[in-house]
This record gives structure tokens, sequence and C-alpha cells, in this order.
């Protein structure tokens, strides 16, 4: 399975907005492209498909930005990259349709269908808020702020 850098970049963001979510404020795509190292342009067009996929709603306005439009428990990782993935859930072209419909239909059934739902079965058990406890293992001890 191959998943975009469009598909990478949406995961990360929400995984970042899914941090943060407790808050109740928006957040900019200049904050999390500063935060993550990510083009400012190339995140927007990703933010328009999360947009569009129901993931995230935009604010407008001095205070606005983007915040998720469900908790992150309600998110899936299957949610997040069919808004943005265009291939990544397309069936499996035939391989050998005219001269062995036998062998086509075994490997359709007992290969590429099995494959495709074991994934999408495997990626909706996924949840945002899964992978920003996962994230939360990995932080270093250095990202701690003591403030005297």
């Amino acid at each position: 399975m191959r998943i975009s850098a469009k598909g990478r970049y949406a995961l990360a963001s929400t995984i970042s907005l899914a941090e943060d979510y407790g808050k109740g404020e928006c957040t900019t795509v200049l904050s999390i492209s500063e935060k993550l190292g990510i083009s400012k342009i190339y995140l927007e067009q990703v933010f328009s498909l999360l947009k569009r996929g129901g993931i995230v709603n935009s604010v407008k306005g001095a205070q606005g930005g983007y915040q998720l439009a469900r908790m992150p428990r309600e998110i899936t990782l299957y949610d997040i990259l069919s808004a943005v993935e265009l291939t990544l859930f397309e069936p499996s072209e035939a391989t050998v349709p005219d001269s062995a419909p036998d062998i086509e239909k075994a490997m359709q059934t007992a290969v590429f269908e099995k494959i495709e739902a074991a994934l999408k079965s495997s990626m909706q058990a996924v949840t945002l808020y899964d992978l920003v406890l996962e994230a939360e293992k990995y932080k270093s001890d250095d990202a701690l702020m003591f403030y005297i």
C-alpha cells in the first residue's frame, strides 16, 4: 500500500489538531505548517480536501483557522485517508479477464477483495485519539517546558 504525501500530511495535520482538541481554539494552517515543517501552500490544499470530506471545519476571521469536525475518538484513519487519497481505494484492475476469466475471478475474490477489506477494517479501527496517545509515547523529555 502506498500513501501519498498528501495523505501523510493530512494524517500528521489532523493528529496535530487532535492534540489541541480540548482547548476549543482554532488552529491556523500557518501554525501547523511551522510546527510540522510542511509547506503552507501544500497544507492549504490538504485542508481544502479535509474540509470537503467533513474532517475539519473552518472558521473565518481574526481568531479563525481550523478545528476537527468531530471528536478525535470519532474520526478514523480511514475517514482521513479517504478524504484526501484518490487512488487508495480504487478497485484492482483486471489482469486476465478475457484469456482466463476463472483465474481472474479467483484473484479478485480470494486476494484483492480480501486485502482491501482487511485494509479498510484496520484503518477503521484506528482513531485520531489512538494516534494522539501513540504520539505522546514518543515525545522527548526536552519537549517539556518548566515555568518558575
